[in-house]
């Protein structure tokens, strides 16, 4: 099943430096200056040629001079596969009776080989869940006694094909313990849903994060489940590809003045597989404990550092492992929301955290209306001071120069 849009290319794609940005935001932005460049969109559910339906997503964006692949599926743990190629016409091919062997290498490519520029991968390997109730440091690291935690590659997922949504790009895994003796998802389920977008713009919900033709966006939910505990802290690990070279992928931070579009959350957080332009994730380091993610439902998502995962055996993904091969090493991370005081997920059972996916430069925040404003007002009121006093001094001079001495 398979579908289409146009996309848009835009800003997403540029990394002005900061003063080069307020120049053009100041200047250019009021004049509706845009630049855009157009891809075609499919998203497209792989059908399995061996019988069962299979749970692979493919999301192709095709530009005038490349094409960007989101591999996404359940098969074992969640995980995505990123794929940048210089051509137009780079396809992905899928050998389905490789791909659900114990030996998946070479399952899953994209071709021709030669035209890769870019590729990486994520794998969301566990579910964590810790015991906040005795904890006063909200930096405690980890923040909480640990709860055995869930491996997502032992979860049941939804059959993708049915939660295919074209008309917003998007589709839902949604899945819950094959085994679940104490019935804590008896009512509940984990959730990514996946959404690709046919232009540069920002969703209305909480934490808006702005998209470009180059990203795709992930929302994790967390719905229903029962916790282990009265003030029970939950958390994802995610294990990435290495980046350009031996080392684990940058973690960075990039600060704004301006917290309209998220607030009271004044910062970016993004991984990098290298120096720019090359793939990245961003997310804002907050999440909600309600759905419609106002300030009030706010939790603190907390980035552990990532270090090489060679300390215990990770769940295998067969999409990672058909394109990679075995060989390939990775590192690992956990991203914990919440604290022990204020909101939580023990409010209403719910939990969301929204990222970001791409290849570039990754979308630039430029400062909202409001900002602009207050910047304008208080860049323009000692200009109009000047003014004015410049003006009140020529009047005065002019008067004075008017009178004509009697001798």
């Amino acid at each position: 099943m398979r579908y289409s849009v146009e996309r848009g290319w835009g800003w997403g794609r540029c990394a002005p430096s900061p003063l080069l940005l307020l120049t053009l935001l100041l200047f250019a932005a009021p004049f509706g200056l845009l630049g855009e460049e157009t891809r075609q969109v499919s998203l497209e559910v792989i059908p399995n040629s061996l019988g069962a339906p299979q749970n692979l997503l493919h999301i192709r964006a095709v530009g005038t001079n490349s094409t960007l692949h989101y591999v996404w599926s359940s098969l074992g743990p969640p995980a995505v596969v990123l794929v940048a190629t210089d051509t137009p016409h780079s396809t992905l091919s899928v050998n389905w009776s490789h791909l659900l062997s114990p030996e998946p290498d070479g399952g899953l490519m994209v071709l021709p080989k030669d035209s890769i520029q870019f590729s990486s991968a994520l794998v969301f390997t566990r579910l964590l869940e810790f015991d906040s109730t005795n904890v006063s440091d909200t930096a405690a690291e980890p923040p909480g006694r640990p709860y055995p935690p869930y491996s997502l590659a032992d979860f049941s997922w939804n059959n993708i094909t049915d939660s295919l949504d074209p008309a917003t790009l998007s589709a839902t895994f949604q899945g819950h313990p094959v085994n679940d003796p104490t019935r804590t998802f008896a009512n509940g389920s984990l959730a990514f849903r996946v959404q690709a977008f046919s232009r540069s713009s920002r969703p209305a919900q909480s934490p808006r994060l702005l998209h470009t033709a180059d990203t795709c966006q992930l929302e994790v939910a967390l719905v229903g489940a029962s916790p282990r505990g009265n003030r029970s802290l939950f958390g994802l690990e995610v294990v990435a590809t290495l980046g350009q070279g031996p080392d684990c992928p940058s973690m960075q931070e990039q600060h704004s003045i301006d917290d309209e579009y998220a607030p009271a959350v004044f910062q970016l957080d993004q991984l990098l597989w290298g120096s720019l332009p090359s793939g990245f994730a961003q997310w804002r380091p907050v999440a909600y404990s309600q759905k419609q993610g106002d300030r009030a439902s706010a939790l603190p998502c907390h980035a552990s550092p990532l270090h090489p995962a060679l300390a215990y055996p990770l769940p295998q993904s067969p999409i990672v492992r058909a394109f990679f091969g075995s060989q390939n090493n990775f590192c690992a991370f956990n991203l914990t929301f919440g604290a022990s005081t204020g909101p939580g997920y023990w409010d209403q059972h719910y939990l969301s955290w929204s990222m970001l996916l791409g290849v570039g430069f990754p979308p630039v925040d430029g400062l909202s209306p409001l900002v602009l404003g207050i910047m304008a007002v208080a860049l323009g009121a000692p200009g109009l001071m000047l003014l004015g006093g410049g003006l009140v001094l020529l009047l005065h001079h002019k008067k004075y120069s008017e009178y004509q001495s009697i001798n």
